[in-house]
């Protein structure tokens, strides 16, 4: 094999592993499944977005319809303004809940649309009036072992 051949095979294999290395920082970065097509804004105000973060995948029906493109708090209002880019694609219902989920126990959060059944859709710029707060776990365990707390101090004083 001459001097040119073989350039020209390690050429040719940098650029394959250059390529494997773009993809896998893609899928691993979470940009590959990004919206390239036409989409349009929403938002909506929640009074807790928990751990929710920018790029967050917008579902329905377990499906990804979109992103979480901003996330900002309103001093006025004291609450968190989450604006998303939907698929053109996916129109939904005017009196659609937003509620932020969690995939799995410690998964990352998404906003979940729970469609209605209204028949003027959202377009561009609409504001979702309905929304459901995030889930925080620190406060339901706290919630849980108060309550048990207390039921113990009742059990105490009836045996007194």
């Amino acid at each position: 094999m001459n001097r040119a051949t073989l350039d020209l095979w390690v050429g040719f294999f940098v650029a394959i592993g250059l390529a494997a290395l773009l993809f896998l920082a893609l899928k691993v970065g979470n940009l590959a499944s990004s919206n390239v097509g036409e989409t349009y804004r929403l938002q909506a105000e929640f009074d807790n977005i928990g751990g929710l973060k920018v790029r967050a995948p917008v579902k329905s029906a377990g499906v990804v319809v979109g992103r979480v493109a901003e996330i900002r708090f309103d001093p006025e209002s004291y609450r968190a303004v989450v604006a998303m880019q939907v698929d053109n694609r996916y129109k939904f219902p005017r009196d659609t809940i937003l509620t932020i989920n969690t995939s799995g126990i410690l998964g990352e959060q998404y906003i979940g649309f729970e469609v209605g059944g209204d028949t003027e859709m959202l377009k561009e710029g609409s504001t979702v009036k309905k929304t459901q707060s995030a889930v925080v776990l620190e406060k339901l365990i706290s919630q849980f072992m108060f309550n048990k707390a207390q039921e113990d101090n009742g059990k105490d004083n009836g045996k007194k």
